[in-house]
């Protein structure tokens, strides 16, 4: 049994990947295609898994948006985020109550709801997806005016864990449990015990990372992954808001400097990949087509009173008094609220709640993410154009802490040879390159930084520096020279091929190789190529 889930999981996620490449190729939300995905694999799919443990499904969704909050912090950089800080903070706590209200009054008075399932449906998706928000400011490179991108992104970021409270605030009215006592404990553990936390953890991590270095490959990675778990475990444990504590600490641990930070963000980059791929797979293997008969004209209708009322109710109430926000940018803030994973995980819990509903809720809830991820995802960079909101100066990757606003820089060496241009010369007559510089010179086993009046001489080793280059289309390659190879005993100059030799290996040695090196069988061929 375990080798045939295997073999499935394997042929999924390969999918996956294909899926991804085809969807960025045609325009088709990401998201939407794991759903798809999902259901092919669904109850009523072609290839019937016949999954349905909403329990199980929940505890493993629940873990994936830790993953998801915590790198929605970590990626937030404070240095654009406290420009909008207060504006951000109120969309993401009385911005959400306000949509949940909005939204569970139209449940009730339109469509005839009971008052306690109006209002959890409005809880439930009350919150902003901050992952679908980032992929798309990210891949379209969306550079918005008036500080639009670090606005979205802070409150995109920060506002599940109200909704997550406000969710399971109305489940237990729905179950009868919660009284006014309760409901006010309730509310103030979840902040006081969340905050807290998330302080307390935070402070000792970042302590940790400014004064111990991680040893070992890989293990700073594991020390901030299990920093994240326990982010939200702790306060969970004490009833505190898990998700509240974690956002905190990502941004706490995102905006502190340490050795290894860019390899993390890549690393919590794939993982959180990873997780939005496994929840929105978990709910198209949950859903069941057949139910959204039902599902689908009550999801259309929540779903365009929140795109053309609710929202823009909530966004206009908070953002209006500031007198800095025209209409056109309130306009483009409450048509990227997007309905995600967040919705999803809470959704779920509902579900599993055991509560008594008269409606369909996840599949509601299915539908209305369905529709926001294709049709408001889709047509965010559109709308945006037509509201006058693109700045093309405006470089949206300084939002994100992946974002390295200094320029890495590159050392090198070059040696002085008797024949060298340079040998004789005064650093100050070299004409090098505007991104070029001589930082240091090495004069036997003297250092002597270089200033314009130092003079190199033949035997000397001048230290270059100048801008770091990489990027997804270039690459290095490591060949070896085959006897009966077509490189074997012939100078480099002679020799054609799609890429450019940088370095050859000869034994023990290597060599910066010029057009008249012999390529001799055995060597090791580090060459640069282009994708193209």
């Amino acid at each position: 049994m375990i080798t045939f889930f295997l073999i499935i999981i394997g042929i999924v996620i390969i999918l996956c990947i294909v899926l991804n490449n085809v969807s960025m190729r045609i325009g088709l939300p990401t998201l939407l295609t794991f759903i798809l995905l999902g259901m092919l694999f669904g109850n009523n799919g072609l290839i019937p898994l016949h999954f349905e443990n909403y329990r199980f499904a929940k505890e493993i969704c629940t873990v994936a948006l830790v993953f998801i909050m915590f790198y929605g912090g970590f990626g937030t950089r404070w240095e654009t985020a406290k420009l909008v800080v207060t504006e951000a903070s109120l969309l993401a706590s009385v911005g959400v109550i306000l949509t949940a209200g909005f939204t569970g009054l139209f449940c009730h008075f339109a469509l005839r709801w009971g008052w306690a399932e109006s209002f959890l449906l409005g809880s439930v998706v009350s919150s902003t997806d901050a992952a679908s928000v980032f992929s798309i400011l990210r891949s379209k490179k969306l550079g918005l005016r008036n500080n639009t991108a670090p606005l979205l992104e802070m409150e995109s970021g920060s506002n599940d864990p109200l909704s997550y409270m406000l969710t399971i605030l109305m489940l237990g009215i729905l179950k009868g449990t919660a009284s006014g006592g309760s409901i006010a404990w309730m509310l103030i553990a979840q902040i006081i015990f969340g905050s807290g936390c998330g302080f307390c953890i935070a402070k000792a991590a970042s302590y940790v990372l400014e004064h111990y270095r991680i040893k070992g490959e890989g293990f700073d990675s594991l020390f901030i992954l299990a920093v994240a778990v326990l982010s939200y475990a702790v306060p969970d444990l004490i009833g505190g808001n898990g998700f509240l504590s974690t956002y905190i600490v990502g941004m706490a641990l995102g905006n502190v400097e340490f050795q290894g930070k860019k390899g993390l963000v890549h690393f919590f980059d794939g993982l959180t990949d990873l997780m939005q791929v496994l929840i929105f797979f978990l709910l198209g293997l949950l859903a069941h087509p057949l139910n959204f008969g039902k599902a689908i004209l009550p999801a259309l209708a929540i779903f365009a009173f929140m795109l053309l009322v609710s929202r823009p109710l909530a966004v206009g109430t908070i953002l209006t008094p500031f007198r800095k926000y025209p209409l056109r940018q309130q306009a483009l803030v409450s048509f990227v609220g997007l309905r995600g994973a967040a919705s999803i995980v809470f959704a779920i819990i509902s579900t599993v709640g055991s509560a008594p509903f008269e409606h369909d809720i996840f599949n509601i809830v299915f539908c209305i993410v369905l529709i926001s991820i294709s049709l408001q995802g889709s047509l965010i960079p559109w709308v945006s154009k037509k509201l006058d909101m693109i700045d093309a100066e405006t470089n949206v990757m300084k939002t994100f802490n992946d974002y390295s606003e200094d320029k890495k820089l590159q050392f090198a060496s070059v040696d002085i040879n008797p024949d060298s241009e340079w040998a004789g010369k005064q650093i100050k007559d070299l004409k090098l390159p505007r991104n070029m510089l001589i930082s240091m010179v090495i004069k036997g086993d003297e250092r002597i930084i270089a200033k314009g009046d130092v003079t190199l001489e033949s035997g000397d080793r001048a230290i270059v520096v100048t801008q770091d280059f990489e990027d997804s289309k270039t690459f290095l390659v490591e060949k070896k020279v085959k006897k009966d190879g077509k490189r074997a005993g012939r100078k480099i100059s002679e020799v054609g091929g799609s890429g450019l030799i940088l370095l050859v290996i000869r034994g023990e040695q290597e060599m910066i190789p010029s057009g008249d090196t012999v390529l001799l069988e055995g060597d090791r061929l580090v060459l640069l190529r282009d994708e193209a």
